[in-house]
């Protein structure tokens, strides 16, 4: 049978590309990135099951993918739909006990088991879990400052200590580990953690070679609006400070910085929405999103 001279461009076309991306298997082979799937990322259909291939994929070539994921708007809903009132303290919810109970329910009950199904629909072994298990995220309360007096969250923190053996056990394994953001306390209470800061205390305890923050905007953009496609510590720091970097941006950032301060290689901020944007950033040279290294 002959093959039309087109069809014949389009195999080699997608060979080439197969090649390309050799040295960056090559470059990552055996090592963690840990990937923070956010929740705006995660309310596009095709996002999800472009990321879950993307997943998949990275397994399949010999690297240990490690996915944080969020779930600000779904968790939104459902406290609307329980009729159970909520409020934000510098972007962070606060947490009572009943709005606690509602934010494990989505995130740990059903964000976490839609993400492990969608990876293992298209071939992979993915294990979801939360901080609770296996006492994988010791966790301390957090306050915040607001109109500069200290302001009470509620059940909300951040981590103090990440079980590494059982972290290891899944880099070791074939298995993929789905975590949500929920921690336990010294009194053994649930508490609500901001995905970020999660996965970037994750990320950390691995020394991951990339930690990759999904959102839903095209990464770090200067006073023009324009991408910066990669910044140092330093002029990261500087940035926040003069301004160019604000908002909700900020603790993205920060996240970073502490990640690379503390063991990982690079971090990168990128569109989560962009197909495949995964496999853009760690395949190609020079990615789609901002780098932020040393």
């Amino acid at each position: 049978m002959k093959i039309s001279n087109k069809k014949n461009q389009t195999s080699i076309d997608k060979a080439t590309i197969l090649s390309k991306a050799l040295p960056f298997m090559q470059r990552y082979e055996g090592k963690s990135i840990t990937i923070k799937f956010g929740g705006a990322a995660m309310a596009e259909i095709n996002s999800s099951s472009s990321f879950a291939k993307d997943i998949v994929l990275l397994k399949q070539v010999g690297i240990n993918p490690i996915v944080v994921h969020g779930g600000g708007p779904k968790i939104g809903k459902m406290l609307e739909k329980l009729n159970v009132q909520t409020n934000f303290v510098n972007g962070l919810r606060v947490t009572d006990k009943k709005t606690m109970e509602v934010v494990e329910m989505v995130l740990s009950g059903s964000i976490n088991k839609e993400i492990v199904m969608e990876i293992n629909k298209e071939g992979g072994r993915a294990i979801g879990l939360s901080g609770k298990d296996g006492l994988l995220a010791e966790t301390k309360k957090i306050k915040s400052s607001f109109n500069n007096k200290s302001k009470d969250l509620g059940f909300v923190g951040e981590p103090k200590n990440i079980n590494n053996q059982l972290l290891n056990w899944f880099l070791d394994s074939h298995f993929i580990p789905v975590i949500s953001p929920i921690g336990f306390d010294k009194n053994f209470d649930s508490l609500n953690i901001n995905a970020d800061t999660m996965s970037g205390k994750v990320s950390s305890s691995v020394r991951s070679e990339r930690l990759i923050l999904l959102t839903d905007v095209d990464g770090v953009l200067d006073k023009k609006g324009e991408l910066l496609s990669e910044l140092s510590l330093t002029e990261a720091k500087k940035f926040i400070k003069n301004g160019i970097i604000s908002g909700g941006m900020i603790p993205k950032v920060e996240t970073c910085i502490n990640a690379v301060s503390n063991g990982v290689k690079a971090a990168v901020i990128l569109n989560g929405k962009i197909q495949h944007a995964l496999l853009l950033e760690i395949f190609t040279e020079r990615g789609v999103g901002t780098l932020i290294t040393k």
